[in-house]
């Protein structure tokens, strides 16, 4: 049994215009016990919304439209938000966000914040025996434990405070991560030493699984083993990291890897190739394919007809051309 489903999630914004903007269509997926589940697409394709789905955490004017997803079978979708921040944040499902510096209270130090996350989820634990166990978690995880827990985060290097994150995001030890885009605000010899934490923490059995979510897919290629590539609300092409970064098949998947500088063996001679146009406007109908205006070769019905992912060459894409 997959250890994580989401099937066939439709997620909306309400405006206060009542207006709704279906800013996740249809996304499915499956991902079994100790894999590493990257999804990439540019800012606005819905991937940060993606995320709170997955996690069943739905605050206005974010609403659920339909669909399901589980954890170990078990369904995270029409509980109270305070039932999904005391059983499903932390314990099931734990988020590693983007922002370091505005997920941490900047008037109180790294070990009141990190117990206020324990003691949230564990009434009536005691201060002193909390404060030893984060002691004993940031040693176990290679972080000077009583400098950086008795610090401010102003503090703390921008790379340290990201480090403080994944650290208190997996405190309660949570069957699977989503780590929405952990290094964009980072240099790479930073990202390189924050990626490498991650994949330490995995390694010792924190936790078993993980969705990596950034919008540089040459960066995928070393985290990640299954990629999906999402545009406008949807995915448009799923398969293996060497099938997706090597032979992508889908024009969006093809058209994001020529807009990207990469340091790869053979790549980084070529210059970067923007993607003429805008993404759809998600409050109006579409009625055919969502790239199809910006498609260098889409075709009368790509515009007039919706295409379905399907399979292709061993991967899933959506795309009735992509042979």
């Amino acid at each position: 049994m997959p250890i994580f489903e989401v099937d066939n999630l439709h997620l909306h914004y309400l405006t206060r215009f009542k207006d709704r903007i279906h800013a996740v269509s249809g996304v499915s997926f499956a991902m079994e016990k100790g894999e590493v589940f990257g999804i990439a697409g540019e800012s606005g394709c819905g991937k940060s919304t993606l995320v709170n789905g997955c996690m069943g955490l739905f605050i206005p004017p974010l609403y659920p439209t339909s669909g399901e997803v589980r954890v170990a079978g078990e369904s995270i979708m029409g509980r109270t938000p305070d039932d999904v921040r005391r059983n499903v944040l932390g314990r099931k499902v734990a988020m590693i966000p983007q922002g370091a510096f505005n997920s941490l209270n900047p008037t109180r130090k790294i070990k009141d914040l990190a117990a206020d996350m324990i003691a949230s989820h564990e009434n009536g634990a005691n201060r002193s025996e909390i404060y030893e166990r984060l002691r004993e978690r940031f040693a176990r995880i290679g972080m000077q434990a009583d400098t950086v827990l008795n610090a401010f985060p102003i503090e703390l290097t921008a790379g340290m405070r990201q480090r403080c994150v994944i650290a208190i995001s997996t405190l309660l030890d949570p069957q699977m991560v989503i780590a929405d885009e952990p290094t964009s605000a980072l240099d790479v010899t930073t990202q390189k030493s924050v990626i490498r934490m991650i994949f330490d923490l995995l390694d010792k059995g924190i936790f078993s699984t993980m969705i990596f979510i950034t919008h540089e897919l040459p960066l995928l290629r070393h985290v990640a083993g299954r990629i999906a590539v999402m545009y406008a609300g949807q995915f448009v092409e799923v398969g293996t990291t060497e099938q997706v970064v090597f032979d992508p098949r889908h024009p969006y998947t093809q058209a994001l890897m020529g807009a990207m500088l990469s340091a790869e063996p053979g790549q980084k001679q070529k210059k970067p190739v923007a993607i003429e146009g805008a993404p759809p406007n998600l409050a109006l109908p579409i009625h055919g394919c969502r790239f199809a205006e910006r498609c260098p070769v889409a075709r009368a019905d790509c515009v007039s007809t919706e295409q379905e992912i399907r399979t292709v060459a061993g991967r899933e894409v959506r795309c009735a051309y992509a042979e």
